[in-house]
């Protein structure tokens, strides 16, 4: 891949596919068991940077957890809103996430050396997935490690992976748990999880 644009428009692309079909199969049972229409996003999704949702956030009177450097789930909330009424979209990617809140593996912006390739995919206000372009190249993934305060030792393994080159890549953690609690109208991962585990619950 050349950027992290392309992961987030092939995982755009496979979200409306998923939901296009669900709504086709399903859509009529859906309706009538949870009452919540199945809506099939229209491409592509909006994107807004990181800088861009701190100002939002800021003119929205909203005040982020100091040298969080991240948003919190307000802030999230704040985001989808204003993307809702201004692009009748429940989804939206915020991309371009500083260092500071990112794994070393995660590509820089050569001309903005202290931020990411990498984005958050929100839907109706909560996070879904996390992507990014990670970075292949040995030397500069063993610098980003370092500068995280890792020891390369304890990550061989992984960096071993790259020593012998490694073609450009990417991806992203999708939350499935989550996709189905807002896809039926929910309020928690439980009711979605067909046997759920927990710090309180390890049985059946």
């Amino acid at each position: 891949i050349d950027s992290h644009q392309e992961i987030m428009e092939f995982e755009e692309q496979w979200l409306h596919y998923v939901l296009k079909t669900v709504q086709e199969k399903h859509g009529a049972s859906i309706k009538e068991t949870f009452a919540v229409d199945v809506v099939v996003p229209d491409l592509p999704f909006p994107r807004i940077s990181m800088e861009e949702a701190y100002r939002l956030i800021e003119e929205n009177g909203y005040a982020l957890p100091e040298a969080k450097g991240d948003l919190d789930p307000e802030g999230e909330r704040i985001v989808a809103r204003h993307i809702l009424e201004r692009y009748c979209h429940e989804f939206v990617f915020v991309t371009d996430y500083p260092v500071s809140v990112r794994p070393f593996y995660h590509m820089r912006h050569v001309d903005r050396p202290h931020l990411t390739k990498s984005y958050d995919l929100l839907w109706k206000g909560v996070e879904l997935t996390t992507g990014a372009q990670r970075e292949h190249r040995y030397a500069i993934l063993a610098k980003q490690a370092e500068e995280k305060g890792l020891s390369l030792k304890g990550i061989e393994f992984y960096l071993d992976f790259f020593k012998y080159g490694c073609p450009p890549h990417g991806g992203f953690g999708f939350g499935l748990t989550r996709m189905m609690m807002m896809l039926l109208g929910v309020s928690n991962v439980r009711e979605v999880t067909y046997l759920y585990r927990g710090p309180n619950r390890i049985t059946p």
